[in-house]
C-alpha cells in the first residue's frame, strides 16, 4: 500500500502505483477501481475483467462501462463505436455529466454506457500513456516513488516531489487523449456511492432510517445517525437527506446530494476541523477519540488492542492522568511499572518517560485527562516503539 502525503487526484496515484509495480514486473496487469462503489455480483464482475484481459495484455487500455437503466445526470458516460454485445468495444469518446434531455437521448441511442472509472492495463502501457499525454507528471511522481519510506506494512511517498505533482484525474490526464481505449460492458448490478442519494437508493429508497433515527410522516427521505446516543428525528420531511455524525450534521435536499463537496469547501474556508479530521483517530495499537477539548485541557477515550503497546515517550508541554475503565493496563512511568485496573488511575508528570500497554486478552479502555499549554498530537519525544515509527508519528 502506497500512502499519499496529500491528495493529488487519481492520475498521480495511478502513475505512482504503476512506477512502483514496474520495478518488479512491467507487464503486470493493474486493475484500477474506486473504493466507493457497490458491485453485489463479484463473479459477474470477475468475468467482465477476464473479457478485458487479452486487450490489456496486448498493450491496450481498457475501461468498464455500466449498462444504464435510467437517464442519470450524476454520472459521466462512454460513447461506444457500436452497440455493446458483451465483449470489448472501441471507445469513441468520454462524455461529461449531461443534462436530463441529453441523458435521455443517450439512453435511447443504445451506444452509451455509464463511466464507472474502472480501468485495466499493464504497468508498462499506462506509463507509456503518461509519457505521451501527461509527461509533466513523470518527474515529480517518479521522484516521490524513488523516495518511498517504509512505515509499518505501508510505504509513504516522498512529500516534497509529490507536492509538485499536478492535481488531475486519470480521465483528463490520459484516458480522454488515448487512441487505444476499449470498453467492456458490465450489465450486472452496480452503484457509485459518490453521493448520499446513491446510499439512500441502495438502502431501498422510500423512507430509510439508519442507526438511532426515527421518521414521522416523511417520504423519500434518508435519516442516518452514526453517533451513539444521538437520536435523529425527522417530521414531515420530503426528498431530504439528513446525516448526523459525532461532530457534524448534514441536512440537504436529495437533488443536491452531489454538492456535499460545497459543504466541505465551506468548512475548510472557515477552518473547521470537521473538513479534514475524523473524530476517531486510529493507530497501530488501537484508537482514541476526544471527548472534551479546551485551551488548557483535553479528555480522551483510548482503546488499546490486546497485546498492543504505545511507544515509550514523553511530552514537553503536558501532563496526563490515566483512569482505567475496562480491562487492565500496564503503565510505565519513569522507573515505576504498575497495573491499572478498572477505577484505578496513574499520574504522568510533564516530562516523565512513560508507556501504556495492554497485557490482557480483551481490549483495554482508559480515560486520559491532559493538562498543559499545548495539547497537539505532535508533542511526543519517542524513545522506543514496537511499530518502528519515527519522531514525527502520532500516538
Amino acid at each position: 500500500m502506497l500512502i499519499e502525503p496529500d491528495a493529488r487526484n487519481t492520475a498521480p496515484a495511478v502513475l505512482a502505483a504503476a512506477l512502483h509495480l514496474a520495478t518488479k514486473d512491467p507487464d503486470a496487469l493493474m486493475l484500477i477501481a474506486p473504493s466507493d462503489q457497490v458491485i453485489p455480483d463479484a463473479d459477474a464482475f470477475h468475468a467482465a475483467v477476464d473479457l478485458g484481459r487479452s486487450v490489456a495484455e496486448a498493450g491496450g487500455l481498457v475501461t468498464f462501462g455500466i449498462a444504464p437503466d435510467r437517464p442519470e445526470t450524476g454520472y459521466g458516460y462512454l460513447e461506444l463505436s457500436a452497440p455493446p454485445e458483451g465483449g470489448p468495444v472501441p471507445l469513441t469518446r468520454f462524455v461529461e455529466k449531461p443534462d436530463t434531455a441529453t441523458a435521455e437521448a443517450m439512453l435511447a441511442s443504445g451506444n452509451f454506457l455509464w463511466n464507472a472509472g474502472i480501468f485495466l492495463f499493464s504497468a508498462r502501457s499506462i506509463i507509456a500513456a503518461f509519457k505521451a499525454h501527461c509527461p509533466q507528471l513523470m518527474g515529480p511522481v517518479q521522484a516521490a516513488v524513488d523516495g518511498l519510506q517504509s512505515d509499518l506494512t505501508f510505504f509513504r511517498l516522498d512529500a516534497d516531489p509529490w507536492a509538485q505533482a499536478e492535481d488531475i484525474s486519470i480521465d483528463y490526464a490520459v484516458m480522454e487523449k488515448a487512441d487505444n481505449m476499449s470498453v467492456v460492458p458490465f450489465t450486472g448490478a452496480w452503484s457509485d456511492l459518490g453521493g448520499w442519494n446513491a446510499v439512500w437508493r441502495e438502502s431501498g429508497a422510500g423512507v430509510v432510517t439508519t442507526g438511532p433515527s426515527t421518521a414521522i410522516e416523511c417520504e423519500d427521505t434518508l435519516l442516518r445517525s452514526e453517533a451513539d446516543g444521538l437520536e435523529l428525528v425527522g417530521i414531515g420531511l420530503s426528498n431530504t437527506i439528513v446525516v448526523a455524525t459525532p461532530d457534524a450534521v448534514l441536512v440537504a435536499d436529495a437533488s443536491r446530494a452531489q454538492d456535499v463537496k460545497l459543504a466541505v469547501a465551506a468548512l475548510k474556508a472557515k477552518g473547521a476541523k470537521q473538513a479534514t479530521e475524523f473524530p476517531r483517530d486510529h493507530r497501530p495499537w488501537g484508537w482514541f477519540e476526544t471527548l472534551a477539548l479546551s485551551d488548557r485541557f483535553q479528555v480522551k477515550r483510548i482503546v488499546v488492542k490486546p497485546g498492543a503497546a504505545l511507544s515509550l515517550q514523553s511530552h514537553v508541554h503536558r501532563a496526563e492522568h490515566w483512569i482505567g475503565v475496562e480491562g487492565t493496563a500496564k503503565a510505565t512511568v519513569d522507573d515505576t511499572v504498575k497495573l491499572v485496573t478498572e477505577n484505578q488511575s496513574v499520574y504522568i508528570p510533564l516530562g516523565a518517560v512513560h508507556r501504556m500497554e495492554n497485557p490482557g486478552k480483551v481490549p483495554m479502555v482508559l480515560i486520559e485527562v491532559q493538562t498543559g499549554v499545548y495539547l497537539g498530537e505532535d508533542d511526543i519525544v519517542r524513545y522506543e516503539d514496537v511499530y518502528a515509527r519515527g519522531q514525527g508519528a502520532k500516538g
